[in-house]
């Protein structure tokens, strides 16, 4: 099996690790197997793949997108080192508003499955990074949202300091504040 599955404290995120076959030349992995996946309770349609190049200290989130649009992403690196994080938005939820991150680089080969209902974000621990992500929807600006990366209330220890930020982010509400629909449904 080239995939092993980690819960994470937040059960319904999820750390892949994709088994590496390394020698001289460098390494292969697979990055995703509907099959195996599907094996392991993720049965998972992408719409829709995303790549993002940062440098480093650059900081994007915490992002989501609403209703009928909303996303589910399985995030991985393909060159460089990331600190990825989810957030739980969903009202009702036994973790709402609590976080889970995990280093994601092209060295771990470490994937984070973020089902819709959670807010996304990373930030760039490498020179730069290439981190790229399959979505179960496509994107939809009238759909959008985000909250701030870092509202005291839910508090992610990010592993920089003074981050980089679109002007977008920077005005991102607090959770509180946010509007998005999503309630927890066990």
């Amino acid at each position: 099996m080239p995939f092993t599955f980690h819960p994470t404290a937040i059960a319904d995120v999820v750390m892949v690790e994709s088994r590496q076959f390394r020698d001289e030349r460098g390494f292969f992995r697979e990055g995703f197997k509907q099959s195996e996946f599907a094996a392991a309770g993720l049965a998972l349609t992408f719409v829709q793949d995303n790549v993002s190049r940062s440098r480093h200290g650059v900081l994007r989130g915490l992002h989501f997108q609403t209703g009928a649009k909303a996303q589910g992403k399985l995030v991985s690196v393909a060159r460089g080192v990331v600190f990825d994080v989810a957030v739980d938005i969903r009202v009702g939820s036994p973790t709402y508003g609590q976080w889970v991150g995990e280093t994601l680089s092209d060295d771990n080969g470490r994937m984070l499955w973020i089902p819709a209902g959670f807010a996304h974000g990373f930030c760039v621990l490498s020179d730069f990074a290439d981190l790229t992500y399959k979505c179960t929807d496509e994107f939809s600006a009238a759909h959008d949202g985000g909250l701030r990366w870092d509202d005291p209330a839910v508090g992610v220890e990010w592993p920089v300091t003074d981050p980089v930020l679109s002007a977008k982010d920077l005005e991102l509400p607090l959770l509180a504040d946010c509007v998005h629909g999503f309630t927890y449904s066990s």
